[in-house]
């Protein structure tokens, strides 16, 4: 809808301009949330596994070996520049790319995870980066060649020219958080309109507990079904 696609990322100058721009964000450089820089969080590319039935040799199709070379650009970027993780791509049923930012995980054989290309599922949930043609209305007064952009931890969408020297990169915060609190207040009003009830309920039964009751008090017992003859002086035969 903004006039871009998911990166693709065509030599390794590209993949360090890249590199250097997360670099930048991670560490504060370039706004993130309250200047502290973006989180550990793994950034979808445009590089996507197309299962095709190869014709020349139909028993590599859709196996381990011919998987890595099923994978393509979604903006159709000829290149063929790769920057895998040691053992990926896994494939099965992970379609979809991503490149590594985890730079608090524990290292693993193949290094830190950290840039490096890794396939995931395609319904995943990650963070994402642009890249956007010369003509986009994005790129206006910058006369770049292409400018990436990506959403930080915090809503906010960051746009960083390519091999724009000197340039920082551009925060624009969206309105997702005033969203979230909406979505927060309103499904709570049922509840505290439950609470409030519950709670006067149960003064109202302490009120009524502690309010001192009066008992009426027989001052003497009624003879009315008591019957008592006097004793005779004499007996009589």
């Amino acid at each position: 809808m903004d006039g871009g696609s998911l990166l693709s990322i065509e030599s390794q100058e590209e993949q360090m301009d890249i590199e250097n721009l997360l670099h930048e964000l991670r560490s504060g450089a370039g706004g993130g949330a309250e200047g502290g820089g973006i989180a550990d969080g793994d950034f979808w590319i445009g590089l996507t596994r197309v299962d095709t039935l190869d014709q020349t040799h139909p028993e590599l199709t859709n196996t381990f070996t011919s998987c890595p070379r099923l994978y393509q650009w979604t903006d159709d970027s000829p290149a063929a520049f790769r920057n895998w993780y040691f053992d990926e791509p896994s494939c099965g049923g992970e379609a979809c790319v991503v490149m590594y930012h985890q730079p608090t995980a524990p290292s693993g054989l193949g290094g830190p995870y950290l840039y490096q290309w890794n396939d995931d599922r395609c319904n995943m949930k990650h963070n994402f980066i642009c890249k956007y043609k010369p003509e986009s209305h994005v790129t206006t007064g910058w006369g770049t060649e292409c400018v990436f952009s990506e959403v930080t931890a915090d809503g906010g969408v960051v746009k960083q020219p390519s091999g724009g020297a000197g340039v920082e990169p551009q925060v624009t915060t969206t309105a997702t958080s005033g969203m979230l609190l909406v979505y927060v207040i309103i499904p709570t009003i049922p509840l505290l309109l439950l609470i409030l009830v519950a709670s006067g309920t149960c003064c109202v039964q302490m009120l009524s507990r502690s309010t001192p009751r009066t008992k009426t008090t027989v001052a003497t017992q009624s003879n009315l079904w008591i019957s008592n003859p006097s004793k005779a002086d004499s007996m009589e035969v």
